[in-house]
Formats: structure tokens, C-alpha cells, sequence
């Protein structure tokens, strides 16, 4: 998957622009506020319909706009040429994907992936569980296709607890509730088994890039909550355990939207908490584990982005991390004051673009980049 078009307005402190990326690693440098961060979150916006800073009007959308417009062209191993494009005022959005209008959300960003790795994400692993099963998700959305789809799962899923919850908000009879009650159940059946089988198969990715990334910390493993008791109780029999708190807090406490999954490494024990250092590279092994079980299933690697790298990574981290995403055939966005200290000891030469006040414009004999 490659990026050969980009074009934007409307995001943070970005002028207008178009961007034609190269193939494999891009480096855009600039000093600090200059816009280098907006570039990747528009990127990062069609891939997750929300910024890795957070949602599209918690400051997404430039002052004095109204809307924000993100446009990408790429292609994919077989040669099919794809494009989506996402207007968004921070209240309402309108999408198309090839052509054609887009009723959901998640069907825009399930077509372009990309893996972003930047300052905050460190609170993978230290943060809320809500980021945690965004990750989840985001990797079922995109591998579990053909015979075993994972958005019609979801989607039952989140309609039978937003029913739940607005007869909760009523105090509704308990007759009302039973019903709602078994259709969240069966859905979440199906939830927490694509969930706990995805979680299965990443493990041992895990382990082998913790082992490279972090080997002072021994061993690392992924443990996965249901939201429940499920070795003791089945959901159906927890949600009627739990109703009458429920009905008096007027929201379903159990289920796997209270899903999680946490990290333990041998030398550290549990609850434990890691550096932020630590964090951060065991964040890392979570992304790049899941980024190639992406490319085990779908047979490339999703456009990777790497926010402010020389000052995420110390100098030999940088160049693991770059040595693997150069063998992986992965097209890389770099951004940075300058260009990274490990870059040279990687062995890739990159696409170079300069960003000034907003402005995006190409390094001497690069591919084009013009800015408004």
C-alpha cells in the first residue's frame, strides 16, 4: 500500500497543499510548529477518522475554517488504484470512497491502513482502555474480511448497547430489557471471540519484537479481559446480575466495551509500571506486531508514520526501527527538526520535503509537493 497523492485544507496550521510521496521512506523536516505533525495527523485522519491528537474538533479543523478536506490516491500490491476523500466540520462529515459515497465512517477508514507511532503513543500500554480496544478493532476491521467480516459484529454489537443504555436512561421494564439484553449477548459472543483470537495470534509477534526492542525486560506477553467474568458467568447472566445498578446509573457496566488488554514482562511485576522510555518501545512492539500480522493477512504492510522520531527513539532504537521497516517494503513518513541521527547507518535514501509556516514544499530533486 503507497500513497502516491495527498492533498489537504483546512488542518491545524497547513496552507493548502498537495503532496506526491515517494514510494518508500519520506523525511519532512522543519523546525518546531512549522506543520510537520498536521501532515501525518491528515494522513492518520482518513486511516482512523480522527486524529492521533485527538477528535476532528478538538482543534483538528485550521482557525478561521469551517471545514477541513483530506484527499489521498494509493495504490495496492495488485495494482488496483484506490482514493478516498473526508470533509469534517468537527460536528458532521461527508465521505467517498472510489467514486461513491460513504454512509459509514468505518468503511472509508477501512480501506486506507496506517500504523502512526508518535509522542503520545506511549499511552497504548500507560493510558485508558479505550485507546486499547481502538487497536483491537482497528486491526479486526482491517484483517477479519471474505467469511468471518468483523464490522457487521461490531456494528450489531455497539446498536443493541446504544438501545441498552437509552432504555436504562428511561427505566424501562425489565421485559423491555430482557430483549435487548439477549441480542447484546449474542453479539458480544462473537465480539470477544474475534477480540481474544486476535489478541492469540499477535502474541507471539509481540514477544519476538519485545525480545529485540526491550530483551532487559525478559519475556512479554498480551492478556486479554473480556469485560466480564466470562470464565465464570456468561453475559447474559452478568447483565441481569448487574441491571438494577444499571438502571440506576442509566449505562450497561459489563460487556466488551469494557473490554482491555495489558502487557507483563517477566523481570517486571504485575501492576509494576514502566518508564516512560519503556513505554514507549513496548507501544512500539505492540504497533509493529500488529502492522505485520496486517501484512500476514493482506499480503502488504500498512503506510507507516513516524512522528518526531529522533527525539522519540534513542540513536540504536531508531535504526532497529528503520532497518525493519526498510525490509518490510513499507512507505514510511519521517518528520523531524532534522534528519534522523540513524538514517545513514539504516541504509535508505529518502524523498525529502521541507515544511515552513505551513507550507509544504519538495527538497531539491524530489517528487512534487506544491502548497498553496
Amino acid at each position: 500500500m503507497r500513497l502516491t497523492r495527498l492533498t489537504a485544507s483546512g488542518v491545524r496550521n497547513l496552507a493548502p497543499l498537495e503532496l506526491r510521496p515517494g514510494p518508500a521512506l519520506n523525511l519532512v523536516l522543519g523546525p518546531n510548529g512549522a506543520g510537520k505533525t498536521s501532515l501525518l495527523e491528515a494522513i492518520h485522519l482518513l486511516a482512523y477518522g480522527r486524529s492521533f491528537r485527538g477528535r476532528v474538533r478538538d482543534g483538528l479543523i485550521r482557525t478561521g475554517n469551517e471545514v477541513l478536506e483530506v484527499f489521498a490516491e494509493w495504490e495496492e500490491p495488485d495494482g488496483v488504484h484506490r482514493k478516498a476523500g473526508l470533509r469534517h466540520s468537527g460536528q458532521a462529515w461527508t465521505g467517498r470512497l472510489d467514486g461513491e459515497s460513504v454512509q459509514h465512517l468505518g468503511d472509508l477508514c477501512a480501506a486506507l491502513a496506517a500504523v502512526s507511532f508518535e509522542p503520545g503513543s506511549h499511552t497504548l500500554v500507560t493510558g485508558g482502555a479505550e485507546a486499547r480496544r481502538r487497536y483491537l478493532d482497528w486491526g479486526l476491521f482491517h484483517v477479519e474480511r471474505g467469511d468471518n467480516p468483523f464490522q457487521p459484529v461490531w456494528r450489531r454489537y455497539a446498536r443493541a448497547l446504544k438501545q441498552r443504555n437509552a432504555l436504562l436512561k428511561q427505566r424501562a421494564a425489565h421485559g423491555q430489557l430482557e430483549a435487548w439484553d439477549a441480542e447484546l449477548a449474542a453479539a458480544a459472543e462473537h465480539l470477544d471471540l474475534q477480540r481474544r483470537a486476535y489478541v492469540e495470534r499477535l502474541r507471539p509477534r509481540f514477544r519476538a519484537i519485545s525480545r529485540d526492542l526491550l530483551p532487559q525486560l525478559g519475556e512479554g506477553n498480551l492478556h486479554y479481559r473480556s469485560g466480564w467474568r466470562r470464565e465464570q458467568l456468561s453475559l447474559a447472566d452478568a447483565l441481569l446480575l448487574a441491571r438494577e445498578r444499571d438502571l440506576a446509573t442509566g449505562f450497561t457496566s459489563v460487556g466488551p466495551h469494557r473490554a482491555d488488554w495489558r502487557v507483563e514482562h517477566d523481570t517486571r511485576p504485575a501492576g509494576e509500571a514502566l518508564s516512560r522510555g519503556q513505554a514507549k518501545l513496548t507501544a512500539l512492539a505492540c504497533l509493529l506486531a500488529q502492522a505485520e500480522d496486517f501484512a500476514d493477512r493482506r499480503h502488504h504492510w500498512p503506510v507507516f508514520l513516524l512522528d518526531d522520531l529522533a527525539s522519540e527513539l534513542d540513536r540504536p532504537h531508531q535504526q532497529r526501527l528503520l532497518e525493519r521497516l526498510r525490509e518490510s517494503g513499507a512507505q514510511v513518513f519521517v518528520t523531524g527538526t532534522e534528519s534522523p541521527p540513524a538514517l545513514a547507518e539504516a541504509g535508505w535514501t529518502p524523498v525529502m520535503f521541507h515544511v515552513e509556516r505551513g507550507d509544504v514544499s519538495p527538497t531539491a530533486g524530489t517528487p512534487g509537493a506544491h502548497g498553496g
